[in-house]
């Protein structure tokens, strides 16, 4: 079986899962409702799975699709503010074709980069409780198995940075977390830390594009 077709197979198996009774049920209710803008378009309303360059040496970790973005499109970081400063940042940094992310079948393709969330359905108010991030810590699990040629971790937000401690780790004494912060991990590899591409920061400038920016171009400068 091709690295493709594992990855194929890895993620019929995520979209399958139905762990998670609040987050289904959220999840589906989002997607039956729907948002005024988008009332005619039809919502993914499943687990979204990650999606990218299976040769990737960078993966991207972020926290949990968005309740109108991603758990409508499906495909994470897509059709939401939150994907336009990511994506918009890939390709100026040379791991993205595009700048944008819209839909599915939009013409995007990255370039030595994998992007995830630990949890793959969308939680109310992005908070995933205790429980529901450890049930989707299997697949996380398995999507880094698949991804042998790995080196660099970006994660997107403090939770993100604690989920690659936990499944890339352990590191001691544990790192924190903070704007382009870095850490090693085992194996060679290294943890860099971003404020997550939120409206929140974004909008108040927390995150300004060049300091994303920066964090890629870290990343692309360990990969070399």
């Amino acid at each position: 079986m091709t690295l493709d077709e594992r990855f194929g197979r890895l993620n019929r198996e995520v979209v399958g899962c139905r762990r998670c009774p609040r987050l289904v049920a959220w999840r589906e209710r989002v997607a039956r409702e729907k948002r005024a803008a988008f009332r005619d378009q039809d919502y993914w309303g499943r687990p979204v799975p990650g999606f990218g360059d299976p040769a990737a040496r960078m993966l991207v970790l972020g926290l949990a699709p968005a309740a109108h973005g991603g758990n409508r499109t499906g495909r994470i970081f897509t059709g939401d503010r939150s994907g336009d400063w990511l994506f918009g940042s890939l390709h100026r940094t040379g791991f993205a074709n595009q700048p944008t992310s819209v839909a599915r079948d939009d013409g995007l393709a990255l370039h030595d980069c994998y992007i995830t969330a630990p949890v793959k359905c969308a939680p109310p108010d992005n908070k995933p409780l205790p429980s529901e991030r450890d049930n989707c810590q299997p697949w996380l699990r398995a999507e880094l198995a698949l991804l042998p040629a790995l080196q660099v971790v970006v994660a997107l937000g403090a939770f993100a940075w604690d989920q690659a401690l936990r499944q890339l780790g352990p590191v001691r004494p544990r790192p924190r977390f903070g704007h382009a912060a870095e850490a090693p991990l085992p194996a060679g590899r290294t943890l860099l830390g971003s404020y997550h591409v939120s409206q929140q920061n974004t909008s108040t400038r927390k995150l300004t594009e060049e300091m994303l920016d920066e964090v890629f171009f870290r990343a692309r400068e360990l990969l070399q």
